[in-house]
């Protein structure tokens, strides 16, 4: 019969703990609803990575047909980072974004194309509404 090597153990246990701590409403978090119909969803980043390690070593006094020592160990880091907020509304849905684009004013600009044809068009609505009343 095979005997399992304690690193495969190790490195078991530590991803075991890394599925438990990371799931999907890590990333697109739980929706928050307010009292004027708003919908808010919280986007995040994560990033982790993990570590195990260890070593089979003879003892001073070992006799051959015994098995090694074994000693090692394992460790993880997780970092999550806020994105965004989808912010939705009735049938408008928007990316709100928790710090400003790299390269801010060419993402920028595109981001306020949609805000700024709608108030144009609603200047230019609101500017023949005039002119048809006579005010």
């Amino acid at each position: 019969m095979e005997k399992n090597h304690p690193i495969g153990d190790l490195m078991s246990t530590t991803m075991q703990k890394i599925r438990e701590m990371v799931d999907v409403n890590t990333i697109i978090g739980t929706p928050i609803r307010t009292d004027d119909g708003i919908t808010l969803i919280p986007v995040s980043k994560l990033s982790f990575g993990f570590a195990s390690g260890g070593s089979d070593f003879a003892t001073k006094n070992q006799k051959p047909e015994a098995d090694n020592a074994f000693g090692g160990g394992g460790g993880a880091g997780v970092n999550i980072s806020p994105v965004a907020f989808l912010i939705v509304k009735g049938d408008t849905v928007k990316l709100l974004p928790v710090a400003p684009p790299a390269n801010t004013t060419v993402d920028r600009v595109v981001e306020l194309v949609p805000e700024m044809f709608d108030k144009v068009t609603g200047f230019i609505d609101q500017k023949k509404a005039e002119d048809k009343s006579g005010f």
